[in-house]
């Protein structure tokens, strides 16, 4: 049974919009002279049709081209009904890689750059009432060989091999129309204050009212109402504190987000001039805290035993989109159905509908940037400014519990000897904490650590004994970390100041099937059957689970990818293994947490007294 139909902007959504997913025109511009020769006026230059928001070198677009292309055109045309000229009228693309622009009836709406974030585009001015349609041209660059471009897995080489994937290029997520009124909501930004029983709300318009407006927050938990006030609007941003002194007499289990308990308060933000409506829209919050002390990650004040598996996200026909919007829904329910607690979505910024499942059913998610691979004045440009956009997207979604911005020194290569490098990255450390303070972050993950909250290490030992040996006892620890090298790399420059970190093998495992005779593959090791990997993936998280300082793994990985033949599902989701034995090792207790239980409420919480005895 599909799920409803899930907004493209789940934390922001109005009821009235239009999907504009399903055929447009395309056209490939390897030349690259569609500018100069006006294609944006040329509808017979879109001779094919192409599905959106499936990229070209999808199967599932109807183009199925995975050559280097660097440039593409699309075309389409809707009408414009009364609904849609009402007031104002947004365009709205979910991601276009990497560099776009776009046109409404000839005229430049939008230029955007980032392969993986939002943008909007005000058309009304360019609409043209006295015709029947109006016409979308879309332009979108994506240099497949240029290594500043943020890419994560997208290779730039032709054939993919290894760990590095077909590119995806132009449209890859949802595209939309939604009217607005003149003056309108365009962010709701929430932050968790749990110490204080609070939620943090801000709120901002498209311009500063013209007139003393008033805002009414409707929130509600379990059809209690928690708050229900009005506020002066007199400028472009909201801010308020909002008690939730409902939430005293309710049971914690029943308040605060956790995977065990995913509760999310519903939002209705009505913004108001007298009592006439002006704009209202729809969004959603979760209580939790995340941190780190004494050697532990807190969720909620409590220590918590992180159980991720890494996640490319990739589909076999569709490439980085999701062939159906409930596919995503899928691809968190098999997460929690192999034991996990959370997943690290690896080299790509996450369509938010996914986010929204995690937030929903209760997965914590590892938030990463998909990063560039040369270390250059460019690069570092590119990813900061992209990087930025994912913060400020993606801010408000309880699942999301730790950033990771960049990844084993990919486009810093020679970060352990080059001052600028280790400055770039502690800058991106502290960059990210300065935007969001709430969440921990590791500035370089897996090794070569320079500024981080965690220490997060990647190590793709195939035998237990052999991590027994690295991370078995507190002494065999602290001499992995002064001396030992997994992956041949130092885990900690000697610029960094050590502050009892939570230590995590944030990438390990990566075991596959032997392979086919002549089929390509890539796995760190290979067992003969499936009886075989449940053997070793036991043996594997039993000797991660025996360490007394290791309070998290993240498994490689959640499916094949590709050549990438080492996931616990096949590319098309099918499992390899019996899923109730892969969960029962996954679960097992761990040496480093020996109490460990559901997530419970700690001290750090007592602001808000709760009635145990409610249910």
């Amino acid at each position: 049974m599909d799920s409803p139909t899930i907004h493209p902007r789940p934390q922001l959504t109005r009821p009235n919009w239009v999907d504009l997913n399903g055929v447009w025109g395309f056209a490939f511009d390897d030349a690259n002279q569609g500018l100069s020769d006006g294609w944006i006026n040329m509808p017979e230059i879109f001779t094919s049709e192409i599905t959106v928001p499936f990229p070209p070198e999808s199967q599932a677009s109807g183009i199925g081209d995975q050559g280097m292309r660097p440039v593409v055109w699309y075309r389409r045309e809707f009408e414009l009904t009364p609904d849609l000229h009402a007031g104002r009228l947004l365009l709205h693309f979910g991601a276009v890689d990497y560099r776009a622009q776009v046109w409404v009836n000839g005229a430049l709406v939008a230029t955007h750059e980032g392969g993986h974030t939002p943008f909007t585009a005000d058309i009304t001015t360019a609409l043209n009432p006295d015709a029947d349609t109006q016409v979308i041209v879309v332009r979108a660059e994506d240099i497949p060989d240029d290594l500043a471009q943020p890419r994560g897995k997208q290779f730039w080489e032709a054939e993919p091999r290894d760990i590095w994937y077909t590119r995806t290029t132009g449209i890859w997520q949802p595209v939309w129309l939604e009217p607005v009124p003149e003056t309108y909501i365009t962010a709701i930004r929430w932050t968790p204050q749990l110490d204080r029983g609070q939620l943090g709300m801000r709120l901002s318009l498209n311009q500063t009212p013209r007139q003393t407006l008033t805002v009414r927050v409707q929130l509600t938990l379990h059809d209690v109402t928690l708050v229900d006030d009005r506020y002066t609007v007199n400028d472009r941003d909201l801010r308020r504190d909002l008690g939730l002194e409902a939430t005293r007499t309710m049971n914690w289990r029943k308040v605060i987000w956790s995977p065990d308990y995913p509760n999310l308060i519903d939002a209705v933000i009505t913004l108001l001039d007298g009592d006439r409506v002006i704009d209202e829209v729809r969004s959603y919050a979760g209580l939790r805290t995340v941190g780190v002390e004494n050697g532990y990650f807190l969720l909620n004040g409590s220590p918590i035993y992180l159980r991720l598996v890494l996640a490319q996200n990739y589909w076999e026909d569709t490439n980085l989109t999701p062939p159906t919007p409930d596919a995503l829904r899928e691809e968190v329910r098999l997460i929690k159905s192999l034991g996990f607690n959370g997943v690290r979505i690896h080299q790509k910024v996450e369509d938010p509908r996914f986010l929204y499942w995690c937030d929903r059913l209760g997965v914590m998610v590892w938030g990463e940037m998909a990063n560039a691979f040369v270390f250059s004045p460019t690069a570092i440009q590119r990813l900061t400014r992209e990087w930025m956009d994912v913060l400020e997207r993606d801010y408000s979604h309880p699942c999301i519990i730790c950033w990771v911005p960049l990844n084993e020194s990919w486009g810093v290569p020679n970060l352990a000897h080059d001052p600028a490098q280790q400055s770039y990255v502690a800058a991106l450390y502290h960059l990210t904490r300065a935007l969001d303070p709430t969440r921990p972050v590791i500035g370089n993950d897996g090794w070569e650590h320079i500024a981080t909250d965690v220490l997060g290490i990647h190590d793709y030992a195939i035998d237990g004994q052999a991590l027994r040996d690295r991370y078995g006892s507190v002494d065999a620890m602290m001499d992995t970390l002064a001396r030992g090298r997994p992956q041949f790399r130092r885990l900690i420059l000697a610029a960094m100041e050590r502050k009892e970190e939570p230590i995590m093998l944030t990438e390990c495992g990566g075991v596959a099937f032997a392979p086919d005779p002549g089929k390509p593959w890539f796995g760190y090791g290979t067992v003969s059957d499936s009886q075989a990997y449940l053997a070793k993936y036991e043996e594997l998280i039993n000797a991660i689970l025996d360490s007394p300082m290791v309070v998290g793994f993240c498994y490689t990985q959640l499916t094949d990818v590709q050549q990438e033949v080492n996931g616990l599902l096949t590319a098309d989701r099918k499992p390899k293994h019996d899923l109730e034995r892969l969960y029962e090792i996954t679960r097992r207790p761990s040496k480093a947490l020996p109490g460990e239980v559901l997530v419970h409420i700690h001290q750090a919480a007592e602001a808000i007294t709760y009635d145990q005895g409610t249910s």
